[in-house]
């Protein structure tokens, strides 16, 4: 796999710059259009208002189709559907059905009382579709029509922005390659006094990736390195749903020990799902959903974190052979598809309080965690 290139063009390609506005318009409810070999309109089921829908209506050569993960779709239609495909497609009347059904149709965590939907087939850039609701944080559920010929001529369609298919589908690659280092400054911590962060932004503007290096891994032939996703509910509160918080010391503390280390704290909240969609997982979670069903039911993967972010931080901090302090034998396969020399993997695991112990047990028989 192509190691990201650091770029510094301050306002990144054209292609990166179309995704960035994408995303914002997904997250105000603006609709856009997807330019593909049959060009569609869309827009977030979770944000789309009655200006959105009426834009989809007036601009649309069909009626319009909800696209959903299988995984959220079988629960919407309360029948299994085939898994092989990535997309599944339910038939929306025309004029659009209210927002508030399409938000319900999105979200498992609302009262799910929905309307009979007839599945049909997706259009052929389906994937792409969701992939705009993913990147923007939201849930992945898309309103979508095959959008009018001449539809950037009517007055309705004259601001809308278009955005390629290929580049929501390219643009976590891109997003890696524009990673660059911003700040650097010492802080001193409670395990390691002579620890230093290192601030990580690349061109979206978004949450910034932290890197807490301790003494100087830089200069070490294999230092131990951490990927860490930061974790709002246990890392700052405490929480006892998961063991992010002491897996996060832990780490710190024993690179203390050691004299040098680096955790690489990665703004990907619920294995890059977000903290919104984190807390609904939650929800499900307490019906008895396990965290990687509840991330499924909400129409995501089971992990949709970009390890190309981490292998960028460790290019740029000069790192490319490293002892990796994980349970999981996933990110020891990922980095070293990015390049990155993983010599070693450390164990770092931690006894369950009596809160977590079924999310362990769930990282090791379903995510493949080696603990025990």
């Amino acid at each position: 796999m192509q190691r990201p290139e650091t770029v510094q063009n301050p306002l990144g390609t054209p292609r990166t710059r179309a995704v960035h506005r994408a995303i914002a318009d997904a997250r105000r409810g603006v609709p856009v259009v997807l330019a593909a070999h049959k060009p569609l309109i869309l827009v977030p089921a979770e944000t789309v208002g009655a200006e959105g829908l009426r834009l989809i209506d007036v601009l649309s050569t069909e009626p319009a189709s909800l696209l959903l993960a299988p995984s959220r779709a079988a629960a919407v239609l309360k029948h299994d559907v085939p898994d092989y495909a990535p997309t599944i497609a339910l038939k929306l009347a025309r004029p659009l059905i209210d927002t508030e059904t399409l938000k319900r149709a999105a979200d498992p965590t609302m009262e799910q009382l929905l309307p009979q939907f007839e599945p049909i087939e997706p259009p052929a850039e389906a994937q792409a579709a969701l992939a705009l609701g993913k990147l923007a944080r939201l849930l992945p559920a898309m309103v979508a029509a095959p959008v009018r010929p001449g539809w950037a001529t009517r007055r309705e369609g004259a601001d809308l922005l278009t955005v390629p298919a290929a580049d929501l589908l390219a643009y976590p690659l891109e997003l890696a390659s524009t990673l660059m280092k911003v700040a650097e400054v010492a802080v001193p911590l409670d395990a390691a006094r002579d620890a230093r962060l290192v601030a990580f932004r690349a061109l979206d503007q978004g949450i910034e990736h932290m890197a807490i290096l301790v003494g100087e891994p830089e200069k070490q032939e294999a230092p131990l390195i951490r990927l860490h996703s930061e974790c709002f509910t246990g890392d700052l509160l405490g929480s006892l749903r998961c063991d992010c918080g002491p897996q996060l010391q832990g780490a710190i503390a024993r690179m203390g020990r050691e004299g040098h280390g680096a955790v690489l704290y990665l703004a990907q909240e619920g294995r890059g799902i977000g903290l919104i969609n984190k807390l609904r997982a939650y929800t499900l979670q307490d019906k008895g959903l396990d965290t990687l069903d509840a991330n499924r039911a909400l129409g995501w993967q089971a992990d949709e974190r970009n390890f190309h972010i981490a292998a960028a931080m460790l290019n740029t901090l000069g790192i490319e052979k490293i002892r990796l302090l994980t349970n999981n034998p996933e990110k020891v396969a990922s980095l070293s598809a990015c390049g990155i020399n993983v010599v070693e993997r450390v164990p770092h695991q931690f006894d369950p309080n009596g809160v977590n112990d079924s999310y362990l047990e769930t990282k090791a028989n379903r995510f493949g965690h080696l603990l025990g």
